[in-house]
């Protein structure tokens, strides 16, 4: 039995995930590793019980303990409102959690030989360098009754008023403000220059600063600013390169292109491309996520939802064949940090001998049915069968 020194901050989730992540480790962890962990339940009846402080309380134990793994959570809406009898609606767990760490999310492909990119041209993976703070998500919104002034204001600390009209409105709509900060963004375009030099990978970052002269330029300009001052020497010696485009430009160019770089993406677009290139790459479930904050503290994660057709499924007693993959690689992916932090060499070899295990697994044939149909094999596992593949394989 493989022991640990200090715990990783367990973030339990919703639905369908939330009943394989307890499977994973039943039959996965447990059996190998005397698991030490902090539990925080995400859940979304249990974060409407603690008015979402329970939300809060897991992202300051994922900064206290330094590494963090988390399944998927739900984030509501007025029909989820109903269907869990929240108390009210609650912002995305996920946002709450990167505001507090900030940072960067990184996400890669998780690639298999038998499952071919559905981008032909793809020959490397395509990782994506996600800014974990702001925008929509630490946005604020109102719905307009009215005709009416909108305006954004601002009040420096000596209380003098800058006023800027958002729109003169005819009649009732909608409206909403979102921030950024330039240290974030600064850490953000740190964190992605860094992890290139490790993985020897260009850099392309993308915006609409064409449009949004002020709010995508002033990513534009922190990021050139970074590259040129504290970076471009080290590229220029290692033989990789910095590239900025226009998002539209970039999605273009990446999917006509051979991939092999670090996609540098606003929080926005950094979760929608991260999707299609999961997708593309033959499912939401093979894909890694891991937050990454200046502070040094990890959080991985299952980047994926919460899956929820299957989960009323299983309700109804169905044994379905969803992909676990994705929350394997968040618990592999915690344990070998926690082991690299802590010293312990074995733990990490057993993460990594347990993704070996899991990616031989599918390439020998044994697959959820989400990669089955890819791999054009007839033979679909259920999730429990498949993890007990994985089991006897490790």
């Amino acid at each position: 039995m493989i022991q640990m020194k200090t715990p990783v901050v367990e973030i339990d989730g919703d639905e369908m995930t939330r009943v394989l992540w307890a499977v994973v480790k039943d039959k996965l962890l447990t059996p190998f590793v005397d698991l030490k962990s902090e539990y925080y339940d995400l859940g979304i009846e249990n974060r409407d019980k603690t008015d979402d402080k329970v939300t809060t309380e897991a992202a300051d134990a994922v900064k206290r303990l330094g590494v963090g793994v988390k399944c998927a959570t739900i984030t509501s809406n007025e029909a989820r409102k109903v269907e869990y009898n929240l108390k009210s609606l609650h912002p995305s767990p996920n946002a709450t959690l990167r505001a507090i760490l900030d940072g960067t999310v990184f996400r890669k492909p998780i690639k298999v030989s038998c499952i071919k990119s559905s981008v032909s041209t793809w020959e490397k993976p395509i990782v994506i360098g996600r800014h974990a703070y702001g925008d929509i998500y630490k946005n604020a919104e109102m719905r307009i009754p009215g005709a009416g002034k909108v305006e954004l204001v601002y009040t420096n600390t000596d209380g003098v008023e800058e006023r800027l009209l958002v729109a003169d409105m005819p009649g009732a709509g909608i409206v909403q403000g979102v921030h950024n900060l330039d240290e974030s963004i600064r850490n953000f375009a740190r964190s992605c220059f860094f992890y290139a030099i490790n993985e020897k990978l260009p850099v392309w970052f993308a915006a609409k600063d064409t449009i949004s002269k002020t709010y995508d330029g002033r990513f534009k300009d922190i990021f050139n600013e970074v590259y040129e001052t504290e970076f471009k020497a080290k590229y220029g010696a290692s033989g990789i390169s910095y590239f900025y485009t226009l998002i539209d430009d970039a999605v273009a160019r990446v999917v006509k292109g051979q991939g092999g770089f670090l996609w540098a993406c606003k929080n926005y677009d950094g979760d929608v491309m991260s999707d299609m290139l999961a997708s593309a790459s033959g499912s939401l479930a093979m894909m890694t996520s891991v937050l990454v904050s200046p502070s040094g503290v990890f959080e991985y994660e299952a980047a994926h939802g919460t899956v929820q057709q299957h989960f009323y499924r299983y309700k109804k007693g169905e044994k379905t064949s969803t992909n676990p993959v994705a929350l394997i690689f968040a618990w592999t992916g915690a344990l070998a940090k926690r082991g690299e932090l802590d010293g312990l060499p074995e733990l990490t070899a057993f993460a990594k001998k347990l993704e070996k295990a899991t990616l031989q697994t599918i390439e020998n044939g044994f697959m959820t049915g989400d990669l089955a149909r890819l791999a054009k094999q007839e033979k679909i596992l259920d999730s429990w069968e498949f993890i007990d593949k994985i089991a006897e394989h490790l």
